[in-house]
């Protein structure tokens, strides 16, 4: 190991710890002022606006989207935008959330003017509780740090980390306050590998004519039929009012097959396995995996409060949306 790299080691971790320390230094300044912003951007009947220039705008574009993606709308004003005409974007009930670290910045010293004028509530973020931006907002939170994590104690680096994590602290005891819940969550994620694993079995069930469903006097012929015109290897039994009684595998006909000499004069409810495994549609369909993967089957069916079918959902279907 070279000298050089026994510095480049030693620097990173004198980085991620003036970073962290940045962050835990936040922890006894939460109090009445915390409360107070948690306060107007619950009570906020318009939207958040997230504002900043430079590295803070940077990081003003996180808490935005975290924001938003928690049930708090929200979106990013660039100040030297806003000064030239998009101060517009601003209305009455609005809420601005302004992150300077000097609390000085000209960009957004020209905004306030503006802000108050049109009747929104400014909260600051800043390093400076005394400076201009403190001083003109409704509540100012402190995310001063000792110093940088740049060894010139130049480049934004443990003040912006502070910044941040003070917006995620305020992102998530504001979804803790709205109740936001995990279906929320996904109604907000329908893409990528997140919204998979959040989708809901609803959303990828077979049901009305794609659901296999017959009687439970359908002969074998027909039974046969429906799971093969269905193509998921099974079908519902129902009684008359099309609750669920049983379900019928190619699994269960191999193994007649090998018992009886006929099957072909069989009707479905000598042949089928009575109270099978069954789930609600608003169940994640990440958990219908594992219900299917602890009970051994590839397909599970669907039924309403009354067990009245209402889907079934397969093994393959998991595969194709890319959730195993």
């Amino acid at each position: 190991m070279t000298t050089s790299t026994v510095t480049d080691l030693e620097l990173a971790r004198k980085v991620l710890r003036t970073e962290a320390g940045a962050i835990l230094a936040l922890v006894d300044r939460i109090d009445g002022d915390f409360e107070r912003a948690v306060q107007l951007l619950f009570d906020c009947r318009g939207r958040v606006v997230v504002t900043g220039m430079g590295k803070s705008g940077i990081i003003c574009r996180k808490i935005a989207a975290t924001l938003s993606s928690t049930g708090t709308p929200a979106f990013f004003l660039h100040p030297a935008e806003a000064i030239h005409g998009d101060i517009g974007a601003i209305r009455e009930d609005d809420v601005v959330v302004a992150v300077s670290h000097s609390g000085e910045t000209e960009e957004l010293l020209r905004l306030l003017e503006s802000i108050r004028r049109l009747g929104a509530r400014l909260i600051a973020i800043s390093g400076n509780p005394a400076s201009t931006l403190a001083r003109a907002a409704d509540v100012t939170l402190n995310c001063g740090v000792e110093a940088e994590a740049c060894p010139l104690n130049l480049a934004p680096t443990a003040s912006t980390t502070a910044a941040l994590a003070l917006g995620d602290a305020l992102a998530m005891t504001l979804l803790v306050r709205k109740g936001f819940r995990e279906e929320d969550f996904a109604s907000l994620h329908p893409g990528g590998k997140l919204g998979r694993r959040l989708m809901r079995v609803e959303h990828v069930m077979h049901s009305d004519e794609a659901a296999p469903i017959v009687g439970a006097t359908a002969v074998m012929r027909d039974v046969i039929h429906e799971m093969s015109s269905k193509r998921l290897g099974m079908t519902c039994v129902v009684d008359t009012n099309r609750r669920l009684i049983g379900v019928f595998t190619d699994g269960d006909l191999r193994r007649q097959m090998t018992r009886a000499g006929n099957v072909i004069d069989l009707v479905a409810g000598d042949v089928m396995t009575p109270n099978p495994v069954t789930i609600d549609r608003h169940l994640l369909a990440v958990e219908a995996l594992k219900i299917m993967e602890t009970h051994k089957i590839t397909a599970v069916v669907v039924v309403d409060a009354h067990r009245c079918v209402e889907g079934v959902v397969h093994l393959h279907d998991l595969w194709r949306t890319q959730m195993i």
